[in-house]
């Protein structure tokens, strides 16, 4: 009984983590919503070379947002980062 109790007292109450992945193309504003999520606020940015990767926290979810830069010489790269998201 007191397993069940404190798995369902776990599943309610613990932080859970989840994987965000941002694709899209070059200038589409991948970059400015990761930011805006982040920090609540909008920043200049630069075209991502590569990728970014923050944490942003929401109520009791911790997620992992990966914006991955939209050039054409990266978007060949994109499926590499699709597993577990």
């Amino acid at each position: 009984m007191g397993l069940s109790f404190s798995s369902i007292f776990s599943r309610l109450f613990s932080k859970k983590e989840m994987r965000i992945l941002m694709v899209g193309l070059d200038a589409a504003g991948k970059t400015t919503v990761l930011y805006k999520l982040k920090l609540g606020e909008i920043v200049t940015t630069i075209p991502t070379i590569g990728f970014n990767v923050e944490t942003v926290e929401y109520k009791n979810i911790s997620f992992t947002v990966w914006d991955v830069g939209g050039q054409d010489k990266i978007r060949p790269l994109w499926r590499h980062y699709f597993q577990n998201t």
